[in-house]
């Protein structure tokens, strides 16, 4: 029997525009983060601080009660989220680095091994069996991961490479420790986010300085440099871009409780798929990127890929699992770090 306070199917134009509005967030953050790390040489500084503007701008709409939930401090919840914090300092890290030495056009297929980790991270963590048809979909994707790397001709940074491969088993690996992290705030995703965000900041801070970015950061804030070719300086850029992609992270962890909320998981792959082609276009037309047959190839085919993964287990959600068999996990658990046991 279906439960009486089943919630109503969003609106059509409701999730078109929660699609929408996280597609551009998100396009503009990373053309934005690759304008900024253009010109910087401390790329942790400056993850620190759209750190730091998203806490305050998370602050600010809960002095305003603009949020659903009131935000708290709760040193036995930071306790419990040292995994969170810890990964999400080390993903984002790598990730920046990622977009400081690679293409913004090349930057989908340096992290185009998430979904053969995320696979393989359920099957270790969560006990889920992948079918072979999902094999075949994560076989698609690496090898438009391998063409782009190496088979397009194009030079790569192999330092980019190892950053995005790397930040690409952390996010799968971060998708099983959500679920823990959720049940220490309480299920509160606006919660979680506000603590990981914090402690983010606070812990980034040092490992600035430990990684040898005291001279860029001083260099940046008090040494006097013109901009290129009559361009901004690169510490107004830096200023300018803290801003914007400070506040689009803050916007995008709203966008990313909607989309949650009102899309399926088809929806969210199709506008990640549409996602990376803008971002290549854009890489191309901003940055003068060199969009070449074999790397468009690659990143076609990664997509196509993800595409038929998505649909795969939309198909295996809609079946009872096998008597004596493994149960399928659906993506939307996968992403929530879900626990599942084999029968």
């Amino acid at each position: 029997m279906a439960p009486q306070n089943a919630a109503k199917p969003a609106s059509r134009g409701l999730v078109t525009g929660v699609v929408l509005f996280y597609l551009v967030a998100a396009l503009a953050m990373v053309m934005a983060n690759k304008w900024v790390l253009n010109t910087t040489t401390a790329p942790l500084f400056f993850l620190w601080t759209q750190l730091l503007i998203a806490v305050a701008l998370f602050g600010a709409s809960d002095a305003m009660r603009l949020l659903p939930d009131r935000l708290t401090f709760n040193p036995q919840i930071c306790k419990g989220l040292i995994p969170m914090v810890a990964l999400n300092v080390v993903g984002l890290s790598f990730s920046n680095y990622t977009l400081k030495y690679v293409d913004a056009s090349f930057y989908q297929v340096a992290r185009g091994l998430v979904l053969p980790f995320t696979v393989v991270t359920s099957f270790v963590a969560l006990n889920s069996r992948p079918s072979l048809r999902i094999l075949l979909a994560c076989g698609v994707v690496t090898l438009g991961f391998f063409i782009g790397v190496f088979l397009d001709g194009t030079p790569v940074s192999l330092l980019g490479i190892f950053f995005g491969v790397t930040s690409s088993a952390i996010t799968a690996v971060h998708s099983v420790v959500i679920k823990q992290s959720l049940n220490v705030v309480d299920g509160s995703a606006l919660l979680l986010s506000w603590y990981t965000n914090l402690l983010s900041a606070v812990v980034l801070l040092p490992i600035c300085f430990l990684a040898g970015e005291g001279s860029g950061i001083s260099t940046l804030l008090f040494g006097v440099e013109e901009g290129i070719d009559g361009g901004m300086s690169p510490l107004a850029t830096f200023f300018w871009g803290s801003m914007i992609t400070g506040a689009l992270g803050f916007l995008m962890s709203i966008a990313s409780l909607l989309s949650i909320k009102v899309t399926s998981p088809i929806t969210h792959m199709v506008s990640s798929a549409v996602r990376g082609v803008a971002a290549s276009l854009l890489g191309m037309w901003l940055f003068h990127d060199v969009i070449t047959t074999g790397r468009a190839s690659s990143i076609a085919i990664i997509l196509l890929g993800s595409i038929f993964y998505t649909w795969l287990k939309h198909l295996e959600s809609q079946k009872p699992a096998a008597s004596g068999g493994y149960e399928r996990v659906k993506m939307e658990d996968v992403e929530a770090g879900k626990d599942y046991k084999p029968k």
